[in-house]
């Protein structure tokens, strides 16, 4: 028997689970009441604070609640132009601007959007990161789907319902700098999880990983693994369909 391998022990242990005792909360949109359904709902911008473990900073918006008298505070994603004191829009008239939240059904092709919903009243999905966004690309002719471009570059549609805040997601930009040294690395991953400094498997012994052991450091058979191999043998290139470098681009169609 060998060891039980480092992807195993992370589905059970506490050791490798992220750390939110200092994190500000969830980050959703409102929940969707009669208000934002037929008309708008307007929002003060109280402050923009960092999250710990996340590189975008947050917006704490305070709402009026339409049904009681009080004041109902949500976390957003805070994007870029949007600052302390500002007022925004929620709903299905509220104004095309930076900040507002309202349904694609609403948007023009070309928004530049971010923290998308997938499904209707799922609070917010899709371009949550800093510096991320997703773009409406078109409708569709019954005006039930809309089709928006995904940070990653693929596409999807999704229902015309969804909302989604109008602008790219602050804090852009991150990953320009260079890391530089190891200490930078250990601060970030120290607020996020335990996943930093990674041991190769190949640097491992043959007790502690499949890729470990042998005279030199090698994998020494194909790192590609079945769907239906066992938990321990899990490790490399899973289910891949196909591996390798990208070769050739796509040509445009004249």
């Amino acid at each position: 028997m060998g060891r039980v391998i480092r992807g195993s022990r992370k589905g059970k242990s506490l050791i490798f689970t992220s750390k939110t005792r200092l994190r500000k909360g969830a980050v959703k949109l409102r929940a969707v009441d009669y208000a934002e359904r037929s008309g708008y709902i307007k929002g003060l911008v109280k402050k923009i604070i960092h999250d710990p473990g996340r590189g975008a900073p947050l917006a704490e918006v305070v709402f009026h609640d339409p049904y009681r008298y009080k004041l109902k505070k949500e976390l957003f994603v805070a994007v870029e132009g949007v600052h302390t004191g500002q007022f925004v829009y929620c709903g299905a008239k509220a104004q095309l601007a930076v900040g507002n939240v309202l349904p694609l059904a609403k948007m023009p092709e070309g928004t530049v959007i971010s923290m998308c919903e997938e499904k209707a009243s799922d609070r917010g999905r899709f371009a949550r990161a800093g510096g991320t966004s997703c773009m409406v690309v078109g409708h569709s002719d019954d005006g039930s789907k809309t089709r928006i471009r995904l940070p990653s570059g693929t596409r999807k549609s999704i229902p015309s319902t969804c909302r989604a805040v109008v602008g790219i997601v602050a804090g852009g930009g991150r990953m320009d700098k260079p890391v530089l040294k190891a200490g930078n690395n250990f601060h970030k991953y120290r607020v996020k999880r335990n996943s930093w400094p990674k041991v190769r498997g190949s640097a491992m012994n043959p007790v502690e990983h499949p890729h470990g052991g042998g005279n030199h450091q090698h994998v020494g058979h194909p790192t590609t693994v079945s769907r239906a191999s066992v938990p321990g043998q899990k490790v490399g290139l899973i289910a891949a369909r196909r591996t390798g470098l990208l070769k050739g681009g796509q040509k445009l169609k004249k």
